[in-house]
């Protein structure tokens, strides 16, 4: 029986860990993990905020998926965007979803990210 979503994983290119550490440590605001040492000599980067958990991992001829995407449910989703916008990150809003206020936006490797928290007004 399926009890949660242990990780989500992103890929990135080889030598991008760099500027994923600063997206999703600063921006996002999320807390690199280490990896296993059996793992660490793959590349990549693993962080956490909470219970949320992201595992980047580099490949070789990366290209970011068009439509796949993390959601990511946010507190005080307003003041979130207000942080990526003055990081210079874009983002984009949608409403789309009936019950929830949700942006997108997209991390350094061009990962699409949903970020969605439950309206009070639905």
């Amino acid at each position: 029986m399926l009890t949660a979503i242990d990780h989500v994983q992103l890929a990135a290119p080889p030598g991008s860990e760099p500027i994923l550490r600063a997206f999703y440590g600063d921006v996002l605001g999320m807390t690199e993990v280490p990896k296993p040492r059996g793992l660490a000599g793959r590349g990549g980067c693993w962080f956490q905020a909470g219970a949320v958990r992201l595992h980047v991992g580099v490949e070789d001829g990366f290209r970011p998926a068009r439509k796949a995407h993390p959601g990511l449910r946010v507190t005080g989703i307003d003041a979130y965007a207000d942080r990526l916008v003055a990081h210079g990150v874009g983002v984009v809003w949608d409403d789309a979803l009936p019950g929830h206020r949700r942006f997108y936006a997209h991390d350094p490797a061009g990962n699409r990210l949903e970020f969605l928290e439950p309206s009070p007004r639905a």
